[in-house]
């Protein structure tokens, strides 16, 4: 079916959305195809390397690493919703999605996401405990908190999505039924809405995505703002303790930076090129980062790393 016959459907309930990705030149899908298979390749292994030994290293057994463990597995998720389609794209010369594929991705990309905001709070919030509060940090910040804080981020994610997906699923749809993006994104679906309640379907879909996203973010900001405080009065002994936020302080600038700029920046502002290199940026190539990030600057995960090495090789 062609994309022309596709947009000559039902045009106030598509069963089809057609995605405009990138070039279809076939040397440059050939690029693209392995470029993708490799990132997606790293992500899985690498993110799979830190729940691994998150879970067998009792060295790293701690709230921070009990996040992080969390955050790893957030990102093979995450990454999972988009990359095998785009890969399965990759050399189809119709690049389709179902009605009910589209929502159930939107659904799935802001779920994880979403929870990603908030599980990055929760660390900052556990770096705020660790440096402001030392003393009472093991109470604060007890193994039943975590769980707390973990299912907080998840649920938050899940709740949110489920009623932004819900309220997309029922917007009529008209004109074009191609979605000049890579993958389903919630600002690139609601652009082809038709309904007269659009304006106020889309405020709501905004509010709930930027109430996660936002309040994530401020918390974050003013964990960091108390965090920078505490190293600046104390001393030493802190800014020693502080070297454990660097990590965490490059994932978030990457995944707010690149989120926010994409989201907030007007969709016509921007070029398609624009669009999607951003949207690769926050979606496919942080998750890729964050285990390299965190195994590059932190002792404690190169240490598990050699040492798991070791035993491998002893076993061998």
């Amino acid at each position: 079916m062609s994309p022309k016959s596709l947009q000559r459907g039902n045009l106030s309930s598509p069963t089809m959305f057609v995605l405009l990705g990138f070039s279809s030149a076939y040397r440059a899908q050939v690029t693209l195809c392995l470029c993708f298979s490799l990132i997606y390749l790293v992500t899985v292994l690498g993110n799979l390397l830190i729940v691994t030994l998150v879970w067998l290293d009792a060295h790293l057994h701690s709230p921070m690493y009990f996040f992080l463990g969390h955050l790893s597995f957030l990102d093979i998720c995450y990454s999972s919703v988009t990359l095998p389609k785009i890969l399965g794209d990759s050399f189809s010369p119709q690049k389709t999605i179902s009605f009910a594929g589209c929502i159930t991705q939107i659904y799935f990309f802001l779920c994880f996401g979403g929870s990603e905001c908030v599980l990055l709070a929760a660390m900052a919030y556990d770096r705020y405990l660790a440096i402001c509060h030392p003393l009472h940090y093991p109470v604060l910040m007890s193994k039943k908190m975590c769980h707390y804080l973990v299912a907080i981020s998840w649920l938050s994610g899940s709740f949110s999505s489920l009623i932004q997906a819900f309220l997309t699923a029922r917007l009529p749809f008209c004109g074009s039924n191609m979605i000049n993006h890579l993958f389903c994104e919630l600002p690139f679906l609601l652009k082809a809405s038709c309904s007269p309640n659009a304006p106020l379907n889309k405020a709501a879909l905004y509010v709930l995505a930027g109430t996660i996203a936002m309040g994530s973010f401020l918390l974050t900001l003013v964990s960091y703002i108390h965090i920078i405080g505490a190293v600046l009065q104390k001393g030493a002994g802190t800014q020693r303790a502080f070297a454990t936020c660097t990590s965490h302080l490059t994932v978030v600038s990457l995944f707010f930076g690149a989120g926010s700029i994409a989201y907030l920046v007007p969709q016509s502002g921007g070029s398609k090129e624009m669009n999607e290199v951003l949207a690769l940026l926050y979606a496919i190539v942080t998750p890729m980062l964050n285990p390299i990030i965190y195994s590059l600057r932190n002792s404690e995960v190169k240490e598990a790393i050699r040492k798991a090495l070791r035993k491998g090789v002893l076993q061998m």
